[in-house]
């Protein structure tokens, strides 16, 4: 059983790219042109890397990902940079900006295993929200806590958060 809870995240300044594709195919390859921006640039990292879903539906995911045209996109949280700060680069048919990500309250889950695996924790996020009488107010958030390279597959960590109300 999928433990949910209901909490606020602050706005945090991040680095994003993003660009259409498959969920599997463009994630890691994403997050890697991200890490060689940000080191290239000498730009500080605040904390983990993250996956912004833009599609709000389980419906709506499964339907891009077959057709190859989910709205990806990955962002690494930055520090001592302002919105703005860093000039908007094309990167590998993406855009890398700075920017706001908005805060608020999100309905959150752990999930622990393959990212293949996650679909038991969003259905259980949206069950949750569907009882609670909450609606999807914005991208859902995948934040890796882990990296799957160390601590293997079986041991990935995986937070969703889905901005709700």
């Amino acid at each position: 059983m999928t433990d949910i809870t209901l909490t606020h995240i602050p706005p945090q300044t991040v680095l994003g790219l993003r660009r259409r594709g498959r969920y599997q195919e463009q994630i890691p390859q994403m997050i890697m042109e991200l890490f060689s921006y940000v080191e290239e640039h000498g730009i500080g990292v605040a904390g983990m890397p993250a996956f912004l879903c833009h599609e709000t539906s389980h419906d709506e995911m499964m339907r891009a990902q077959e057709e190859g045209t989910a709205d990806i996109e990955v962002a690494i949280p930055v520090a001592g940079l302002p919105a703005g700060a860093v000039p908007a680069s094309k990167e590998g048919g993406g855009t890398i900006t700075c920017y706001r990500l908005p805060g608020g309250p999100m309905a959150t889950a752990v999930h622990k295993g393959p990212y293949e695996t996650s679909e038991s924790a969003y259905n259980a996020l949206f069950r949750w929200i569907s009882v609670h009488g909450k609606t999807i107010t914005g991208p859902i958030r995948e934040v890796y806590l882990n990296d799957p390279a160390e601590v293997g597959e079986e041991g990935a960590l995986t937070e969703i958060f889905v901005p709700v109300g």
